[in-house]
């Protein structure tokens, strides 16, 4: 069974301190249907103008994600810059230009509505609610979220939250939502608004998920060299999601503690070049090899 991500799909500048790309593969669902990729099939649904590269397109195709539900419009891709400073936490974005994107209404084909497990990536949770309309009792759904949402449309977002079954977003969104400075009573009232479990990303820090009246706390892998953080939130999304399909069954807590780290796993390849060019030459082997390291550095040894 596939995974369906609806999101936005781009085409990104992107600056760090050392180096600037310009026109590089974005977009949330762009990075979370390759994510999820490396583990299920993918339905995507986005929109992309006529200046999309044909190559992408392609990148896609070769990743098993399903082009049916991708729109295609005349006029311009959505485009967003961005530049990171030093310690590549802090980004400030110099440009948005919405583009075809800026109409885009999410519409599944026949056979995406029956799809079981539903990542909602990061668009505007009025359009994330249309997207549920026209779903057929999906098993698992997932949501992202992000700042700008919860300033200019928190009652569509608070409308959403009884809807789905896991929201993700990060520790700064997960206090401007519930006006907790504490991340734990933050997950707590996030998981009174609706859904079941919530995953709290903290970047370099990691990961914290609630849910069924337990928590995890789950460590970031330590880079020595990390080029671009575009898009590690939604490759996370993606591959948590792509996980949960691969083992089937219902979902629960020890589900998706594992889940999370491979999630964490796909992230942590996705900084270590810009755009998705890591994820082009990842490996099952690869994510293997990591996911290990993970499961070591996660174990302690009390000595008395």
């Amino acid at each position: 069974m596939p995974v369906l991500v609806v999101g936005s799909i781009a085409l990104d500048t992107v600056k760090t301190p050392v180096e600037e790309h310009a026109d590089l593969l974005g977009g949330s669902a762009s990075y979370a249907s390759v994510g999820a990729s490396f583990f299920s099939a993918v339905n995507l649904v986005g929109v992309v103008g006529d200046d999309f590269p044909k190559a992408h397109i392609e990148f896609f195709s070769q990743r098993e994600i399903d082009l049916t539900g991708l729109q295609k419009a005349q006029g311009r891709t959505f485009r967003w810059s961005g530049e990171y400073l030093w310690d590549l936490n802090t980004r400030e974005t110099r440009s948005v230009e919405l583009n075809v994107f800026e109409h885009f209404t999410p519409t599944l084909p026949a056979d995406y509505r029956q799809t079981q497990v539903v990542l909602l990536a990061n668009i505007a949770p009025k359009l994330q609610g249309h997207v549920l309309d026209q779903m057929e009792r999906p098993r698992f759904v997932i949501a992202d979220t992000m700042d700008l949402w919860i300033n200019i449309a928190r009652e569509d977002l608070e409308a959403l939250l009884p809807r789905v079954d896991m929201l993700i977003l990060n520790d700064s969104e997960a206090r401007q939502l519930t006006q907790e400075t504490s991340l734990i009573k933050a997950g707590a009232r996030i998981r009174a608004m609706g859904p079941r479990y919530v995953a709290i990303k903290k970047g370099e820090h990691g990961c914290l998920l609630f849910g069924d009246g337990r928590f995890f706390s789950c460590p970031a892998y330590p880079l020595e060299d990390i080029h671009d953080p575009t898009g590690a939130g939604d490759t996370f999304a993606g591959g948590l999601a792509g996980y949960l399909v691969s083992q089937g069954g219902e979902v629960g807590f020890e589900q998706l503690r594992k889940a999370v780290v491979m999630g964490s796993v796909l992230a942590s390849f996705n900084v270590e070049a810009f755009s998705l060019e890591r994820l082009r030459t990842l490996s099952a082997a690869d994510i293997q090899a990591r996911y290990e390291m993970f499961r070591l550095m996660s174990q302690f040894e009390v000595v008395e």
